[in-house]
C-alpha cells in the first residue's frame, strides 16, 4: 500500500486531495485503505445522517435497517465488495452496518437532488493525440462539506481491472476509470424508487471491472435496483451514457458527443420528466453544454473553459450557492476529466472558475 498527501498552510486551502494505492484481495483491499484512512472513515459515518437530514428527516433506525437489509441484496450482487467492505469495517473498528450505512444514503432520499453537469467526447485529435480513445468530464454538484471526506483511491484488485475512483472515504466505489479503457461519471436522475435493492455504488463497482459497453450495461442490468442514476461513460466503444431506472437500462451513444444534466433524455423515459420537479434548472444546463460543446475543438484547457461556465450563475455548469430552499447551499465541490487512455484523470479541489486542474495517475500497486 502507498499513500501519498500534499499539505498546506493554514491560509491556502489544499489544492490536491489524498491519494492511496492498495492490493490484494477483497478483504485485504478493505483492510488497507480502513488502515490508510480510518480516521475519515469514522468521521464520515459520524456525520452522514446529520449531513443527509439537512434536506429531509429521517431516524437513526429507519437508516440503519435499510443499511443492514441492502447488505444481503449487495452480497448475492457482489459477494467480494461485501468482503472488502467487512476489511473496512475491521480496519476501523466499525461495524459493518455502519460501513453500509454510506452505501446507502442516497437510497434514503425521496427525491434525486444536485445539479451536476457531465459529458463524453471522442473524435480524431481527442486532447492533441493520433489514437482514439474517450474522454468523460463532471461538475460534482454536492454538500461541500464532503469535500473533506473525499479520496482518490487506486486500486488493484487480484485477477481484475486496476482502477482508479475521485470518492468519499468508505464507499465501496465512485467517479473515476479503470485500466481496460472505462470511465465513468454519475448524475442524479430523478425517476421512481423503491426502499431496497442492491445499492448504486455496488453496480458502479462491478462497472470498474468491465472492458466493454455491452459488459458496463450487463453490470447494471443484473443488479435488482433500489434506485434510478444517470452514468456518462468513455469507453472503447466511444461515448455513452446510461439512464439507469429501476426497471430498465436505456443506452445513449453518439460517435463524438453525449451530454446529460438531471432529467431524461431517452424517448422510453420522456413521460418521467413531469413527474418529478426540475432540478436546478437542468434544461437550460443541457442546452447551455449542448451550444459550448457544438465544435470541433477538443483540447483541455477548451473542456477546462466549458467546466467554469457561468451562464445562468449560480445555477449554472459551475455551480455556486443560491437561494434554492432545498440545495442552495450546495455548489460543485469538485470538477473532473477523466482521460481513461491515459490513466489519469485532471481534477479542481473546488470550483473550477477559481482552482487550477491537478492531475492524478492511476498509481502502482
Amino acid at each position: 500500500m502507498t499513500s501519498s498527501e500534499t499539505t498546506s498552510n493554514h491560509a491556502t486551502p489544499p489544492s490536491r486531495y489524498r491519494e492511496l494505492s492498495v492490493a490484494g484481495a477483497p478483504r485485504q483491499l478493505g483492510r488497507q485503505i480502513g488502515d490508510a484512512a480510518g480516521d475519515l472513515i469514522r468521521e464520515f459515518v459520524n456525520i452522514a445522517l446529520d449531513r443527509v437530514n439537512i434536506t429531509m428527516k429521517v431516524s437513526r433506525a429507519s437508516a440503519y435497517a435499510v443499511a443492514t437489509a441492502s447488505i444481503a441484496y449487495a452480497e448475492r450482487y457482489s459477494p467480494d465488495s461485501i468482503e472488502e467492505l467487512r476489511g473496512m469495517a475491521e480496519a476501523t473498528g466499525l461495524t459493518l452496518e455502519d460501513i453500509m450505512l454510506l452505501q446507502v444514503r442516497n437510497q434514503l432520499k425521496p427525491d434525486a437532488a444536485g445539479g451536476c453537469t457531465s459529458f463524453s467526447l471522442a473524435g480524431p485529435g481527442l486532447f492533441g493525440r493520433s489514437g482514439e480513445g474517450a474522454i468523460v468530464a463532471q461538475n460534482w454538484d454536492n454538500d461541500p462539506e464532503l469535500d473533506r471526506f473525499t479520496l482518490a483511491i487506486t486500486r488493484h484488485p487480484t485477477g481484475k481491472p486496476a482502477f482508479t475512483t475521485l470518492t468519499q472515504a468508505g464507499l465501496i466505489a465512485y467517479i473515476g476509470f479503470n485500466d481496460a479503457g472505462i470511465g465513468l461519471c454519475l448524475n442524479s436522475l430523478p425517476a421512481p424508487s423503491r426502499p431496497l435493492g442492491v445499492p448504486h455504488y455496488f453496480t458502479v463497482r462491478e462497472m470498474f471491472e468491465a472492458s466493454s459497453l455491452a459488459e458496463v450495461v450487463h453490470a447494471v442490468e443484473r443488479a435488482e435496483r433500489a434506485i434510478p442514476a444517470n452514468i456518462m461513460l468513455a469507453t472503447p466503444q466511444g461515448p455513452a451514457d446510461l439512464e439507469v431506472t429501476i426497471d430498465a437500462v436505456h443506452v445513449l451513444s453518439d460517435p463524438r458527443c453525449v451530454t446529460h444534466t438531471n432529467h431524461c433524455r431517452h424517448p422510453a423515459l420522456a413521460a418521467i420528466n413531469s413527474q418529478f420537479p426540475e432540478l436546478i434548472q437542468s434544461h437550460s444546463r443541457q442546452a447551455r453544454i449542448d451550444q459550448l460543446l457544438a465544435t470541433e475543438s477538443v483540447s483541455l484547457e477548451t473542456i477546462q473553459s466549458i467546466l467554469r461556465d457561468h451562464e445562468g450563475w449560480p445555477r449554472s455548469i459551475c455551480r455556486h450557492a443560491c437561494d434554492d430552499p432545498g440545495t442552495g447551499f450546495w455548489r460543485t465541490v469538485f470538477s473532473v476529466i477523466l482521460d481513461p487512455t491515459a490513466r489519469c484523470m485532471h481534477v479542481t479541489r473546488g470550483t473550477p472558475c477559481d482552482r487550477n486542474y491537478e492531475q492524478y495517475s492511476l498509481l502502482p500497486a
